[in-house]
């Protein structure tokens, strides 16, 4: 797909423009984009810190029926209880915010999804974990449980 391809899926994706587009992150087994990597400053200067963005309705809304399952508050408790998971989510902050200081410093903003001592957003750990595979223990974990929302085809038809 083009450049102006992908903006036109994504725009479909979210029923909007997209904001602070910088380039597709993953594509979804159909083929069309599902995280975007966003810059880390909008157009206006509201700064934006979700560096990897879930644009696929399809993705989204099964991410949002786990964390409507309690999902998040069951891994928070695991980040106190299990250390070793607690060290590979606090590298994957460290993997999250260096990624996005590369792109555009943000001295002082905050990491995003609650890292690294909580879970606040699984769709960005899950993003997280698309762009980068490996990077995000718990973004793997819910990836996991989701499935392939790409297997009934295209999510639009840009």
């Amino acid at each position: 797909m083009t450049a102006e391809a992908d903006r036109a899926t994504v725009e479909a994706q979210l029923g909007r423009p997209p904001r602070g587009l910088r380039s597709v992150a993953h594509r979804c087994t159909c083929g069309l984009p599902d995280v975007v990597e966003t810059d880390p400053v909008l157009a206006d200067g509201t700064p934006f810190p979700t560096l990897y963005y879930l644009t696929c309705p399809r993705a989204a809304s099964a991410v949002g029926r786990l964390e409507a399952s309690g999902l998040m508050a069951e891994m928070t408790r695991r980040l106190a209880d299990e250390p070793d998971l607690a060290t590979a989510y606090a590298a994957a902050h460290d993997d999250y915010l260096a990624r996005r200081d590369a792109v555009r410093p943000l001295p002082g903003a905050p990491s995003a999804g609650g890292m690294p001592s909580r879970v606040k957003c699984l769709h960005v750990l899950v993003a997280h974990e698309l762009a980068v595979p490996g990077a995000n223990p718990l973004g793997r974990e819910a990836l996991e449980l989701l499935g392939d929302w790409g297997s009934g085809g295209p999510c639009v038809t840009p």
